[in-house]
């Protein structure tokens, strides 16, 4: 009776595998397989206080900070060769009262800047902090710059500051990448 059972299922497999649709297959299509993946990647993050912006010991308001962080994945050839686009977003949470300028270099292992962008961040109060979200997409000829770059230097500059300035600036970031090998 198994072996009766066996012999049965056996000969379906065969059929089926015998019977499988092989027709009308163009096998020179298979040169023309591409492999679209999609990377999210955190940035770069930071969270300053009022404070970080005011010299206590001169006395003296700071009104630019800058922060260097290293990419160095942007220097691989492959990524190079595959990379579309990439969409960098930005959250912002303020409870500082000012206004914000936030820029982005990306620079090469020289230091040149190989690209550029940045955005304005609106104020916020203590009690009532303000979410500002930035989106920049990168592709077509910028790609190419963006990839010649191993860091990114974030400044962050305020307008005006003093020792009694209260609140915080956090900022959060993602970037997407879109392939295509």
């Amino acid at each position: 009776m198994i072996r009766t059972l066996v012999i049965s299922i056996s000969s379906l497999f065969l059929c089926l595998f015998f019977t499988a649709c092989v027709r009308d297959t163009d096998f020179d299509q298979a040169e023309d397989i591409s492999l679209s993946p999609i990377m999210e990647l955190d940035l770069i993050y930071f969270n300053l206080q009022a404070s970080d912006f005011y010299d206590t010991i001169n006395g003296t308001p700071i009104l630019t900070l800058r922060d260097t962080t290293e990419i160095k994945f942007l220097d691989d050839s492959t990524l190079q060769e595959s990379l579309k686009r990439a969409d960098f977003y930005f959250k912002f949470t303020n409870s500082i009262p000012r206004s914000f300028q936030v820029d982005f270099e990306f620079l090469s292992e020289e230091n040149n800047i190989t690209y550029e962008t940045g955005t304005a961040v609106e104020q916020g109060e203590v009690s009532t902090p303000v979410i500002t979200e930035f989106t920049h997409i990168v592709e077509g000829e910028a790609i190419s710059q963006l990839t010649l770059a191993n860091k990114v230097v974030v400044s962050v500059t305020i307008p005006s500051s003093n020792e009694n300035l209260q609140g915080t600036l956090n900022m959060k970031s993602k970037t997407t990448y879109f392939l295509e090998y």
